[in-house]
């Protein structure tokens, strides 16, 4: 197994909302506001390469909005999803499968692009099977007023309508090396995928921990549904994390790409945090 980490740029959101109740005085040492009091985030996405599979676990904000629609974001940074996995040595059309955290559109965003003629939307991936499952598919097709500005109908549907959209059972996995952590704290049925590398397991946690920064458990973005559950979910994962030494990979954390943790007379703490590579066992 090869695994690959993916930047797709960087992204702004409000720092209020993504740390919650946690007072700015806190959360301001860790990532800095700018005068908006927007903070920087990253879209890290993972490419695995496991025998005659390319596995792309989600991807990004992507590049089919409008100016104005990025001018809420403050899209910036060198890297770009394709960009990147050109930079691995490999193609779109190489991609067999792209599995989907859940919908929101800094997760699929790039999953859909325009056609060279912009006529109309089509997978990036051509030859990709799409995955995610059906009780987040309902959700985000038919959404509630709080969540319906993240779930973009340009982003999702054409995924159904080209017939390459399948759907994962909680309890299954289509693939050999990759589990399934449903959580339903940030949005119904989210999938958080475990990875097993060698003796290791890495957990890709998503909106569940997007950075090293929310690892205390009361720091807990406002864009979760069910925050209480958000909690008990980041606790469980988190205490496994701890017993079992899994590797933490955060999606948007701006600087660190990966954490271990461990217990604490004061909870569980960061043990290391720094780049994936540097906690991977290569000899197994």
């Amino acid at each position: 197994m090869k695994i690959n980490i993916i930047d797709t740029g960087f992204f702004k959101l409000d720092g209020g909302a993504m740390f919650g109740v946690v007072p700015k005085t806190l959360w301001n040492k860790h990532n800095p506001a700018d005068e908006k009091n927007l903070c920087t985030w990253a879209m890290r996405c993972l490419l695995i390469e496991d025998g005659d599979k390319l596995i792309l676990i989600d991807t990004g904000l992507g590049n089919k909005q409008d100016q104005k629609f990025f001018g809420h974001y403050d899209l910036h940074g060198d890297d770009s999803l394709l960009s990147s996995i050109q930079n691995k040595g490999y193609h779109p059309k190489d991609i067999t499968d792209v599995i989907l955290t859940h919908l929101h559109f800094d997760h699929v965003g790039g999953a859909v692009q325009f056609t060279k003629d912009g006529s109309r939307l089509e997978p990036t991936f051509p030859n990709a099977t799409y995955w995610s499952n059906d009780a987040h598919w309902q959700w985000a097709v038919n959404p509630n007023p709080r969540e319906k500005a993240s779930f973009l109908k340009e982003n999702i549907l054409p995924l159904q309508e080209s017939g390459r959209l399948r759907f994962i059972d909680k309890g299954t996995s289509p693939f050999q090396s990759i589990d399934f952590i449903h959580v339903d704290g940030h949005t119904e049925q989210m999938m958080l995928p475990v990875i097993s590398y060698n003796d290791q397991k890495i957990i890709y946690v998503a909106d569940l921990i997007p950075s090293s920064f929310h690892i205390p458990l009361a720091w807990i973005m406002s864009y979760d549904m069910r925050p209480l559950l958000t909690m008990q979910e980041k606790e469980l994962a988190l205490k496994n994390a701890a017993n079992e030494s899994h590797i933490l990979l955060f999606e948007h954390d701006p600087i660190y790409e990966a954490a271990v943790v461990e217990h604490t007379e004061k909870g569980i703490k960061i043990r290391e945090r720094g780049p994936l590579t540097s906690f991977l066992d290569t000899n197994s």
